[in-house]
């Protein structure tokens, strides 16, 4: 991913692999569960979309009212905001398999060895 000042958008154009990733991670404070996801997703992240994405984290002890934007009713949840559809995916993102078929990186048929 190109090195842009903060507020500027990447330019959007017709290559996929340019396309960037937003997700969003909701969480209620520094709890185990809520690290264990983030570094879950981290991990996915750097070793499935090197580069293509953004991590957001909603901390809704900080800002509760951020909840109903994603209808989040469980935390940590994953919102995939980009590309669409938005996918969503609650739990500590410890299965990877079941979280790169939810955001629609792996094929549900495709196994793991």
């Amino acid at each position: 991913m190109k090195n842009s000042p903060p507020g500027e958008k990447q330019p959007a154009g017709p290559d996929a692999s340019e396309e960037v990733w937003i997700l969003r991670l909701y969480v209620a404070g520094q709890t185990p569960k809520s690290i264990t996801a983030f570094n879950n997703l981290k991990k996915i992240c750097e070793d499935h979309l090197a580069g293509k994405y953004r991590i957001e984290i909603v901390d809704l002890i900080k800002n509760p009212k951020l909840a109903r934007g994603d209808q989040i009713i469980a935390i940590p949840t994953l919102v995939r905001q980009l590309p669409p559809p938005v996918k969503k995916i609650i739990g500590d993102l410890a299965n990877t398999e079941r979280v790169l078929v939810g955001l629609d990186l792996q094929p549900a048929e495709m196994k793991i060895k």
